[in-house]
């Protein structure tokens, strides 16, 4: 069984943990049981994965590829920003949240839709910028499931 872990904002703005096929809702700012059951001095409760709603899934898969292309993109807030840049594989990235934006946005609403559409235009623009030799129109990351970004 593959195992992955990752950290998500759910849609009311709480982080969970998505770990082992489960979902834990973390509340960051009390240490007290959450509102879905459940106790433990840090506040978490588990939801078994098949509680999770599609769109939740799609914007976290979406959030961790806007997350990773950011930093590969040299947008990281740390002093090493600048050592973890690669187009190379930030234009992997951007292309992969592009399909996944544009083929799901149907599904997952116009509120949600719009809102993955901002940040990927916006990485899009910054992969733009740090190119030393920017991309023809429509030729850039993602751009041939969006149309050119300018």
């Amino acid at each position: 069984m593959v195992r992955a872990a990752a950290v998500v904002l759910g849609a009311l703005g709480h982080a969970r943990l998505w770990d082992d096929g489960r979902m834990t809702d973390v509340n960051q700012s009390q240490d007290t049981p959450s509102s879905h059951g459940g106790g433990g001095s840090e506040g978490a409760a588990a939801r078994d994965i098949a509680d999770v709603a599609a769109v939740e899934v799609i914007t976290a898969a979406a959030v961790h590829l806007m997350s990773a292309a950011a930093v590969k993109c040299g947008l990281a807030e740390d002093s090493e920003a600048a050592g973890h840049l690669d187009l190379d594989e930030a234009r992997k990235l951007i292309t992969a949240l592009a399909a996944l934006v544009t083929a799901s946005a149907p599904d997952i609403g116009n509120q949600h839709a719009r809102s993955l559409r901002d940040g990927l235009r916006s990485l899009q623009l910054a992969f733009r910028e740090a190119s030393a030799v920017p991309d023809a129109p429509g030729e850039g990351p993602g751009e041939k499931f969006t149309g050119a970004v300018s």
